[in-house]
């Protein structure tokens, strides 16, 4: 069961919005996942982008949700960056206006979140990490590359089974004008909405 506002928000995704274009973008994602599936595997998805602080996070934390919500078992999602910094503030309040309970573990130069989605599921621990970290699985993974700029320059993901582009736009651009916080909505909203597609698609 996942949180009451969480289901709200979930409520309002639409997938007739995803274009054509986008769903063969998203196929090989929803290939890979399918065919663990069909073999009783894990399925580990390692969500990338440059910085680990935004669009990773927000991939990760909506794929784990989606797992949780379409009851595909064994789905473990993380995510890493090309290089570590730390896990965007407005994320958090992005996830907790979404519905998310949002908690502060520890402060600092690299903040740590637990990030819970069901109040009986483990929460996601969210700290921004390079994409190798120990915190990450090291084989057995699909890499996904959410951003244009770890696309093309992490040609090669050491121990992926799989690489596969799956990019948004940065809602970076925003930061500081008075459209952030809509900004980070929508691309949260978009990610969620494409990553439910994803699991959506899987048989049991």
């Amino acid at each position: 069961m996942l949180y009451t506002e969480i289901e709200n928000t979930i409520s309002a995704f639409d997938f007739e919005q995803i274009s054509g274009e986008r769903k063969i973008v998203l196929q090989p994602l929803i290939d890979f996942m399918q065919r663990k599936a069909d073999r009783k595997l894990d399925i580990r998805l390692n969500l990338i982008c440059t910085h680990n602080s935004r669009r990773s996070h927000l991939s990760q934390i909506w794929a784990q949700t989606a797992a949780a919500h379409y009851n595909i078992k064994n789905v473990f999602c993380y995510s890493g960056g090309t290089e570590a910094t730390a896990l965007f503030p407005m994320i958090a309040e992005t996830l907790t206006f979404s519905g998310f309970k949002v908690k502060t573990l520890s402060e600092g130069k690299n903040p740590v979140y637990a990030i819970k989605f069901s109040a009986n599921e483990l929460p996601v621990m969210g700290f921004s990490k390079t994409y190798d970290d120990d915190f990450n699985p090291d084989s057995e993974f699909a890499a996904i590359m959410t951003c244009s700029q770890a696309d093309g320059g992490c040609p090669f993901i050491a121990g992926a089974e799989i690489r596969i582009p799956i990019t948004f736009e940065d809602p970076k651009v925003s930061d500081g004008t008075p459209q952030q916080k809509q900004i980070y909505q929508e691309r949260s909203l978009q990610i969620g909405t494409e990553m439910f597609y994803v699991f959506s698609q899987i048989k049991s």
